[in-house]
């Protein structure tokens, strides 16, 4: 919460700063401790606050459903269970819909991306002054608990989807297969260059427009947060204020949340349902 002790701008900062470390000009390497130093660490600094926080969702995810899944009953399942396969069924069953080529691990993958996408963008529901308040009682200096508000997370699945794009589509298509598919189509053949540029731009948005998509409505709602709680520094007034719009925010961002997990699962299947699709699917 902000105090008579930082200007609102410091707050903010201050949220919205990730706890990096990397290599300083003179050699060293350390923590940064404002954004000043973590701007001269240069491209290969590391967001340990969102790569931990990613990192443990992921095993969160892996743990729940594994105790879940050996736990299974076919008698009369708890309501943790039933609500774990609602979430695996509705989406194993979209996935299928939409991906209708033979490949096991399309639906479980996007079961995966969504419950632990869902699980870093949940994180957005916790007061945010909570866990950096006791990261800076800990000496930590900053601590970003949302790792999808972090565009190198984001960025960084994305890229990972984008591979996979490339490599089954090389794989089901051949090289070749695959260069003609981006040089054939819309037009008739002898414009294979204007082509080839319109579905190269449009290959090379589906990574952009996932990643920068998931990154921008999350970082919104965090920031939204941050400026909400500026308001419980204001009086008793603004205090009442700030209260009514935290609850009535978060309820909304609930959907948020959900939504933006749901598409950026969904894409992934249609984009891989895109990889297979061959030339006469066009």
């Amino acid at each position: 919460m902000a105090t008579g002790e930082v200007t609102s701008a410091e707050y903010i900062e201050h949220h919205l700063s990730n706890l990096t470390y990397g290599r300083m000009p003179d050699g060293t390497w350390q923590f940064a401790h404002n954004p000043a130093e973590a701007a001269e660490m240069g491209f290969w600094a590391i967001h340990v606050d969102s790569f931990a926080w990613s990192l443990g969702l992921g095993l969160v995810f892996l743990l729940t459903f594994g105790i879940v899944a050996r736990r299974a009953t076919s008698g009369v399942p708890g309501m943790f269970q039933c609500a774990i396969e609602m979430i695996v069924e509705m989406i194993e069953e979209i996935a299928r819909d939409i991906f209708t080529y033979k490949n096991d691990y399309i639906a479980p993958m996007a079961v995966t991306v969504f419950v632990w996408v869902f699980l870093m963008n949940l994180m957005d529901l916790v007061p945010v002054d909570w866990i950096p308040h006791l990261a800076t009682l800990l000496g930590i200096h900053y601590m970003r608990i949302v790792p999808t508000t972090d565009v190198n997370v984001t960025m960084g699945m994305a890229l990972f989807v984008f591979a996979m794009i490339l490599f089954f589509s090389v794989w089901k298509k051949g090289v070749g297969g695959f260069l003609a598919e981006l040089s054939f189509h819309p037009f008739p053949k002898f414009l294979a260059p204007l082509n080839f540029v319109l579905e190269a731009v449009t290959l090379l948005t589906k990574p952009l427009s996932l990643g920068l998509r998931l990154f921008g409505n999350l970082y919104a709602g965090e920031l939204i947060f941050v400026l909400i709680c500026l308001l419980f520094s204001g009086g008793i007034v603004l205090t009442l204020s700030g209260v009514v719009l935290q609850w009535a925010w978060a309820a909304f961002h609930v959907l948020i949340i959900t939504l933006q997990a749901f598409i950026f699962s969904i894409l992934t299947v249609v984009y891989m349902s895109q990889a297979y699709d061959t030339g006469e699917d066009h």
